[in-house]
This record gives structure tokens, C-alpha cells and sequence, in this order.
């Protein structure tokens, strides 16, 4: 008698990728702040990208004759300056714009020299037991111990303030929850089939790190770099107020918070829009990032 029962329908070789990404799109879709937040920070990075040939004027150049002008949209504003002018003369939207250009820079970087060696050392801590990985967790411990705000004014003050330097702090403060997020990963993979699999099929320790066990923990690292991406912004601007980072001609949203406090009462948008770009930056990548993380983590998948 002739099997009647259903079959199962399983998608072709090479489906399955596509599938996975139309169903992270329905699910990111689905996060409606997500794709605005997304929609803005992409809007910001082509803003950052194209600094050089959309800024009105150059961010150095100083109007001797508008020293302090209000917006344009304020009585004594100019149309040429959209957003007013410092107490230098120079520009605020040129320089909101430069200065989107070298925080995403500071960002990126630093986000990128915390992920691949904390990468690195997470892997080599989650498949080497005892010493190894007790003296690889210790350091990332003692680092974790220090508020990182201050662990990265001692680096700057030791290594000196700058863009370069700047990064390089902000990296190593990073660097602790790369490490402990790609370990805890790399642990609950080492206990699943394909992996004893593997093991018994003969691929090496490097091949089980990079090959299998690194592709499945990308799904947090993607969420972690993306949140962290706004925290390495967060500490340049805090770096830049307290005089310790990106320095002159550079413009940098946190040194132009620290060049206008003094000017709070009297010509209040020196202060309030270089504070609005810092805010509305963060706040996109992080709406951003928890629509990744909700996408991209089962365990929080929209139920239709």
C-alpha cells in the first residue's frame, strides 16, 4: 500500500541562506523604531562619508565679522549660517558635519581593534582549559574593574592625547566584553553534535575555532559591535570635553561641547547642537542595535 502521509517539504541546497535572511529582514522590519533608527544612521553615515563636499564652509574658517550669530531662523541670523555660528566665528553646521566625519571614524576603528583580538582571545580562552584561559579571563577581569571612562583617561594621559590614541584607548576599554561575549558563545557551541563531529572527523583546533564554531557565534558579536559602535562615541565626546582627545584643527562634537560651556547663557545653540548630534547618533545606533538583537536572536523573535 502506497505511503499517503505528507511530505516534507525541505528547502534546495544553497536555500537555506535565503531563507535565514528574508526571515532576519521580516523579523528587523517588524521592529518599526528599529528600521527608522537604522534608516537615520544611515543617513548620518553618508553624511560623515560626503563630509568634504557638503559642509557649506570649511569647519576651521573663522567670519571675524559673525562671531556668535544665532541660527537662521533667529532674529540677527544669517542664511549662511544655518545653525549660527561659535564664539570663534566659525560655522556649527561645517563642523557638526567634520565632526560626524571623525566620531564615526573613532567608532569604527575602535570598534574593529577591540573585535578582532577580543575575538582572538575569546576563542583560545574557550578551547584551552586551565592556565590558559584562567590568566586570559584574570586580565580581562582587572580591566573590567576599572570604569572605563578612566581606564581610558590614563591610557590617553600616558600615551598622549590625539586621534590615534584616542582610538587605541577606547579599544582596549572595549576589549574585556568582546572577550567574555565570544568565550561564552564559543562554550555552549563546543557542546552541540557538529562540533564532536568534527572533532572526530580530524579537523584541527584552528578549523573548529574559525571554520565552526566562529560562524555561529557571529549573531551577538554583530549586536555587540553595533551597541559598542555608539559607546566609542559616547567616549570620544567624553574625551574630547575633558581636553584629552581629538585636538585642534580636528573638529570633534565633544570638543566643541568643551569650548562652549562658557557660553551657555548667552548664545545657548554653541552648546545645544553639537549636544543634539551626540544624542541623536547614539540614540539611532542603539535602537538600531536592539532591532539587530531582536532579529538575530531566537530567543526574542516576534510571535506572529
Amino acid at each position: 500500500m502506497a505511503d499517503m502521509s505528507t511530505p516534507t517539504l525541505t528547502p534546495p541546497p544553497g536555500d537555506e541562506g535565503l531563507l535565514a535572511g528574508r526571515e532576519f529582514w521580516r523579523q528587523f522590519t517588524a521592529h518599526r523604531g528599529a528600521v527608522f533608527a537604522g534608516t537615520v544612521f544611515l543617513l548620518l553615515v553618508l553624511v560623515a562619508l560626503s563630509a568634504p563636499w557638503i559642509a557649506p564652509h570649511s569647519p576651521i574658517e573663522q567670519f571675524r565679522d559673525a562671531i556668535k550669530t544665532p541660527p537662521s531662523w533667529l532674529d540677527g541670523g544669517q542664511s549662511r549660517f544655518l545653525l549660527g555660528t561659535d564664539e570663534a566665528g566659525r560655522d556649527i553646521l561645517s563642523r557638526l558635519i567634520a565632526g560626524a566625519r571623525v566620531s564615526f571614524t573613532i567608532g569604527l576603528v575602535s570598534v574593529v581593534l577591540a573585535l578582532i583580538p577580543g575575538v582572538v582571545l575569546g576563542l583560545v580562552a574557550a578551547f584551552s582549559a586551565g592556565i590558559v584561559d584562567a590568566f586570559i579571563m584574570r586580565v580581562m577581569d582587572v580591566l573590567l574593574a576599572l570604569p572605563s571612562l578612566l581606564l581610558a583617561v590614563a591610557i590617553v594621559a600616558v600615551l598622549g592625547p590625539g586621534l590615534t590614541n584616542t582610538m587605541f584607548a577606547i579599544a582596549i576599554t572595549a576589549l574585556p566584553g568582546y572577550v567574555r561575549l565570544t568565550r561564552a558563545s564559543a562554550l555552549g557551541e563546543l557542546e552541540k553534535d557538529y562540533v564532536t563531529a568534527s572533532r572526530v572527523a580530524g579537523a584541527g583546533r584552528l578549523r573548529l575555532m574559525f571554520s565552526q564554531v566562529l560562524p555561529n557565534c557571529t549573531a551577538p558579536l554583530i549586536v555587540q559591535a553595533t551597541l559598542g559602535f555608539s559607546s566609542a562615541i559616547l567616549d570620544a565626546a567624553a574625551l574630547g570635553f575633558l581636553g584629552l582627545g581629538v585636538q585642534p584643527p580636528y573638529a570633534e562634537w565633544g570638543a566643541m561641547l568643551a569650548s562652549a560651556r562658557d557660553y551657555i547663557d548667552s548664545a545657548w545653540w554653541i552648546v545645544t547642537m553639537p549636544g543634539l548630534a551626540i544624542l541623536i547618533s547614539v540614540l539611532a545606533i542603539n535602537v538600531f542595535g536592539d532591532g539587530l538583537r531582536d532579529a538575530l536572536d531566537p530567543k526574542l523573535k516576534r510571535v506572529r
